[in-house]
C-alpha cells in the first residue's frame, strides 16, 4: 500500500472520528447556568474546545489507520470471513 493511500485512509478516519467526538462533553448555556446571548440557539455549546477534539481525533485516527494498514498487509480479517449469510445451494445457483 502506498503512502498516499495510507494518508487518504488516515484523513478519512480523522474526519469520521472528529465528527463522532463533537457532541461529547459539550454543555449548553442552560446546563451551565449562564445567561444566553440574544439570538443564541438553545443548543449552542458554551464550552466548545476544537483543540481537544483535534488532538483526540488525531490519536484515535492514528490507531485506526495502523490497525487498517496492518490488517491489509497481514490479512487478519478478510471479506470472506465477514460473510455471515448462508450460501445458496449449488442447484439453486444454476
Amino acid at each position: 500500500m502506498g503512502w498516499t493511500s495510507i494518508l487518504a485512509i488516515y484523513f478519512l478516519f480523522w474526519v469520521m472520528t472528529a465528527f463522532v467526538m463533537l457532541p461529547f462533553g459539550v454543555r449548553t448555556a442552560d446546563e451551565e447556568g449562564i445567561e444566553k446571548v440574544p439570538g443564541q440557539a438553545e443548543s449552542a455549546p458554551v464550552n466548545f474546545r476544537p483543540r481537544k477534539i483535534a488532538i483526540g481525533a488525531t490519536l484515535i485516527a492514528a490507531v485506526l489507520t495502523s490497525a487498517f494498514v496492518l490488517n491489509f498487509e497481514y490479512g487478519w480479517v478478510s471479506v470472506d470471513m465477514l460473510d455471515i449469510l448462508p450460501k445458496p445451494p449449488e442447484s439453486a445457483a444454476r
